[in-house]
């Protein structure tokens, strides 16, 4: 029997990308039973372009959510939910949080169900990506156990063993939602068979440059990262693009953090998890054990 499987897509103002997006999903080999696309307040014409394709397709959906001044990730939860509360009632194995700027093989998802039916502890997975010349996976300090966030594919049972997606206005709720998973049993891993393309690149050049890995570094101390840890990747990052800057912002943005004792919002079980998780890789990449990412 085939799995079956459902989409929720939070989508705010996604009028120059979220087309690449719709035309992966409707290509794909094993379509979704349902497919919610939840316009979070968009006034760019968003709309419009969904409807345009709804045609012919009732696992298609669109849900209109009010506009909105403030603009967070805990809003992108909210979004979630709504798309959430259209499919709870429905009968399926694996529901899947897709951004609406990325793009990707018309055997994706068939792809990431297969990796489902035969491990059946795999509670969360998905794949690496590109991003211009960046490469998630090879141009980072990434551990494959950490699914990216823009495209997170959960088996059901998972998903409601950890409570779904925690709104935390500063970010991380895909690594929150990840680690949890794993600190609950389960198997997450982000496969290198498939890649998908994200549209939008994170961040810019000179000072704006900066200020994107401060952020980046911040968020790393409020998840509840090791400062050892730290250290490393900020030394690892200062040697790949943007030289210097890049490392150099993420090492200014966790040490503010600590020096201002700034609140985190994860639990101290889910951080000392978390830094034993990083702790062990750090062994095993300072031993060689495996090829530094």
């Amino acid at each position: 029997m085939e799995i079956e499987y459902v989409l929720i897509t939070p989508a705010r103002n996604e009028a120059d990308l979220i087309e690449k997006t719709i035309h992966s999903v409707i290509a794909q080999t094993v379509l979704p039973k349902r497919w919610v696309i939840v316009s979070d307040g968009s006034t760019d014409g968003t709309d419009e372009i969904v409807r345009k394709y709804m045609e012919g397709r009732d696992w298609l959906e669109l849900v209109r959510l009010p506009e909105r001044q403030e603009r967070n990730f805990a809003a992108k939860v909210q979004a979630f939910n709504a798309g959430y509360d259209r499919v709870k009632d429905l009968s399926f194995e694996v529901i899947g949080c897709l951004d609406a700027d990325i793009s990707f093989g018309e055997d994706f998802f068939a792809y990431l169900l297969e990796k489902f039916e035969v491990m059946p502890k795999l509670g969360v997975a998905g794949t690496h990506y590109i991003e211009g010349s960046f490469h998630s996976y090879t141009d980072s300090y990434i551990n494959v156990h950490h699914v990216n966030g823009q495209c997170q594919l959960f088996r059901r049972a998972c998903f409601e063993d950890i409570g779904g997606y925690i709104p935390i206005k500063g970010g991380g709720i895909d690594w929150v939602a990840v680690t949890t998973a794993r600190m609950n049993g389960w198997t997450t891993y982000s496969f290198s068979d498939r890649t998908f393309y994200h549209h939008r690149k994170m961040g810019t050049a000179g000072s704006n440059e900066l200020m994107s890995r401060f952020n980046y570094g911040k968020k790393d101390y409020f998840l509840g990262g090791h400062p050892l840890w730290q250290l490393f990747r900020g030394t690892f990052q200062m040697a790949k693009k943007p030289y210097i800057v890049g490392g150099l912002g993420l090492l200014l943005g966790y040490f503010w953090c600590w020096a201002t004792r700034f609140e985190r919002p994860v639990s101290a079980e889910l951080m000392i998890f978390h830094r034993k998780e990083q702790l062990l890789r750090l062994r095993q990449l300072v031993f060689g054990r495996f090829a530094v990412r």
